[in-house]
């Protein structure tokens, strides 16, 4: 008929057929020709009628469906199909209490109403009503054991409470009906998870993967209550399974390389890493794993090539910037340590090791006013630290400051006397001055 521009006739159910099959397959411009033609044929059918709200609505023509919705409810006031496009309409609104309202008015019309529920249940999550939105989607499951989707929704209401023991009795009481459910199993097997209960954990996998012997989700989450238990070969095997079913992840690759660190064999964990970043070459987290395995290694070219790629991905990650600047410390490269630990500064990581990495590789490269900037700039965080003082004491020395050195060695001491030869190991010429000996020698004594 579109081709052609011919006209046959089609029965209303018929072009009702055609117009599901192209809403299901998301050809909404066929869908919305068909109700057309449909229309055209047939003026007074309800349901086609029904079908171009549907359509009307998914277009954001929301002033029309209303009008046309206000129609077919003068003609059929109580037809279910009317209370339910309203619902969707003043949910699309944000008006969820009024849907709700809706819904309930429509459950008194409605031979099955399994479907309202769980609308209902929906507009409950929508308003963060997590315990109503529970209730309603537990009316589903009474209705039908295996309505997966609802099941998953009163899971994710428990969670939302943090109610995990809720959770779990809830879960063991379906199961008492519906044992061989994999879903459910899963399901238990996460809560005991969040609760720490690794064992009973292991326990609700297991059964999970013996029902479903290809259930990825199972696999997955039993090999990561065995790595929580430390059975990393274990666990290693259960990843291994997953990408034999299915295409294989660059997180199971990961789960499997960090499996291998733990077991000390970081050869392999290196090599499963490099599958890793292979199969998702933008996953920064594949790159940093690498960079420590490396790291550790004492391989530090390979590292701060590996660094460099996940700074690419994650340029405001400071974890990594910390990682470059230490890689190019062990490598002497102390400009671009510099420039590493001041990009920590300025995305916020005020910790004081960054400081003090940061001053003592100025002071190496003798710009001793600029390692001063920033010692001086850590005091406003660090008021009282050892570390600081001795540093400022050495600095002001160096910079013919001796009234200044002096104030911030007595303030050092004072913190922490011990820490005292970090003077001489920073600042030897400092330490042998007579009169900062002459400060330690009777703080020396003072302490004895």
């Amino acid at each position: 008929m579109l081709k052609t521009n011919e006209v046959y006739f089609f029965d209303a159910v018929e072009f009702e057929t055609i117009i599901e099959h192209y809403l299901n397959i998301g050809k909404q411009s066929l869908a919305k020709k068909a109700v057309q033609l449909g229309l055209e044929q047939h003026p007074s059918s309800i349901q086609l009628k029904l079908m171009k709200v549907e359509i009307l609505i998914f277009e954001d023509e929301l002033h029309e469906a209303i009008k046309m919705l206000s129609n077919i409810e003068a003609v059929e006031p109580h037809n279910d199909e009317v209370f339910i496009q309203k619902a969707i309409i003043l949910s699309k609104k944000k008006q969820h209490t009024e849907a709700i309202a809706i819904l309930k008015e429509s459950l008194q019309y409605i031979e099955d109403p399994s479907d309202i529920w769980s609308m209902i249940g929906m507009e409950y999550l929508y308003l963060d009503d997590f315990e109503n939105a529970r209730l309603n989607f537990a009316k589903c499951i009474e209705v039908d054991y295996e309505d997966y989707s609802s099941l998953y929704n009163i899971v994710y209401c428990f969670d939302m409470e943090d109610s995990h023991e809720d959770a779990i009795k809830f879960l063991n009481s379906y199961l008492d009906k519906n044992p061989y459910c994999e879903v459910a199993w899963h399901q238990l097997g996460r809560q005991y998870f969040e609760l720490g209960m690794f064992k009973e954990a292991l326990t609700a996998f297991d059964y999970a993967v013996l029902i479903d012997d290809s259930f990825i989700g199972g696999y997955l989450e039993k090999a990561k209550s065995l790595e929580e238990l430390k059975r990393y070969e274990e666990a290693i095997e259960n990843y291994l399974v997953t990408l034999e079913l299915d295409d294989p992840t660059a997180y199971a690759y990961i789960r499997i390389g960090e499996c291998y660190e733990k077991l000390e064999n970081t050869q392999t964990a290196i090599h499963f890493y490099k599958k890793a970043v292979h199969e998702d070459p933008l996953l920064d987290r594949g790159w940093i794993l690498l960079t420590n395995a490396c790291y550790n290694q004492g391989n530090y070219q390979k590292a701060l090539y590996y660094i460099n790629k996940a700074i690419h991905i994650d340029e405001a990650n400071v974890l990594y910037w910390r990682r470059y600047g230490d890689i190019n410390l062990k490598l002497n490269f102390y400009e671009e340590s510099v420039k590493a630990f001041r990009t920590c500064l300025s995305l916020g990581d005020r910790e004081i090791e960054i400081y003090v990495a940061l001053a003592d590789i100025l002071l190496f490269l003798g710009e001793f006013n600029e390692a001063l900037k920033i010692l001086i700039q850590a005091k406003k965080t660090y008021k009282e630290f050892a570390e600081i003082e001795y540093r400022l004491c050495g600095l002001f020395m160096i910079l013919g400051k001796e009234e200044y050195s002096v104030t911030h060695l007595n303030n050092a001491l004072a913190i922490d006397f011990e820490y005292h030869t970090i003077v001489k190991e920073l600042y030897p010429s400092v330490f042998e001055n007579k009169r900062i000996q002459k400060i330690i020698s009777s703080y020396d004594k003072a302490v004895q």
